[in-house]
């Protein structure tokens, strides 16, 4: 369901967050902006709803690779029943993390760009998010001579960068599509 009230969702994005900072024992104090202005790396995304975090555990909201802080912001999509398509209307962010990712993941797309150049191999980054993964499309969208595309399913759903003339001489098989062996039952 799409952010009809944008106000209206924040409020309940902030009693959630009260809940879970006060419950959870967190020393965490949190912004909510609506229609945060656009600045720097969020050139490609647009949130409406964009929430700050800072104190003293905001280093738990970042270990791992900002887990807790992305788990925060599934369950507050998950509690405005937003679809998948509909979850980049709403930002965690904290330490500008997020800014901090793009730039990271940008470069890590040229790098591989130019391995791809360099080897005429395809290059297969590591699982990602469905965000992370539109960043690393985007950062080569303007790259001619190569082209991306997405593999593998759920949490192992990665990005591949290919030379664009790449021909791939198998398609790759998902796991749905695997025929059963002798003794399975189809």
């Amino acid at each position: 369901m799409p952010i009809t009230d944008k106000v209206a969702a924040a409020k309940q994005i902030g009693e959630f967050l009260q809940a879970v900072i006060s419950n959870g024992g967190f020393k965490l104090k949190y912004r909510i902006t609506v229609d945060p202005p656009i600045a720097g790396n969020r050139e490609w995304e647009h949130p409406e709803i964009l929430v700050e975090f800072a104190g003293p555990d905001s280093s738990l909201l970042l270990e791992r690779a900002g887990e807790l802080l992305r788990s925060f912001e599934l369950l507050a999509t998950e509690m405005l029943q937003l679809q998948g398509n509909e979850h980049e209307k709403i930002w965690f962010d904290c330490k500008n993390f997020r800014a901090l990712r793009i730039d990271e993941l940008q470069l890590a797309a040229r790098v591989a760009a130019e391995q791809v150049r360099r080897t005429s191999e395809p290059y297969r980054f590591g699982p990602m998010s469905s965000r992370e993964r539109r960043i690393v499309h985007l950062a080569l969208r303007e790259e001619k001579d190569l082209r991306t595309e997405s593999d593998g399913e759920g949490g192992r759903r990665s990005v591949v960068v290919y030379p664009g003339s790449y021909k791939s001489t198998a398609p790759v098989r998902r796991e749905r599509e695997r025929r059963p062996s002798s003794g399975e039952r189809s």
